[in-house]
């Protein structure tokens, strides 16, 4: 018999079926795959989880200090030039 091949939202699926039921051989026989593959799949899934509230591999929270630390180095870039400016002029 020839696998199939699934792709990730078919897998998330079938394993929020498995946990939602925990009837291994009917989700198996429906799906026709072996048990240690749906518990694979599960094991995978839940190890994984976490990065479904990661955004790009980061965390919201690190994406706002980002941004935090972007919008310093633009503040202490224009207080640079000011201070040149100010030094220039003294001079």
């Amino acid at each position: 018999m020839k696998q199939k091949r699934r792709d990730a939202k078919e897998k998330a699926r079938i394993v929020i079926e498995y946990l939602s039921t925990r009837r291994v051989a009917e989700i198996c026989n429906k799906y026709g795959i072996h048990q240690n593959q749906l518990y694979r799949w599960r094991d995978e899934f839940l190890s994984n989880a976490h990065k479904t509230f990661e955004v790009n591999g980061i965390t919201k929270k690190e994406q706002k200090l980002i941004r935090e630390i972007q919008e310093l180095k633009s503040i202490i870039g224009d207080l640079t030039l000011e201070l040149k400016k100010t030094e220039n002029e003294l001079y």
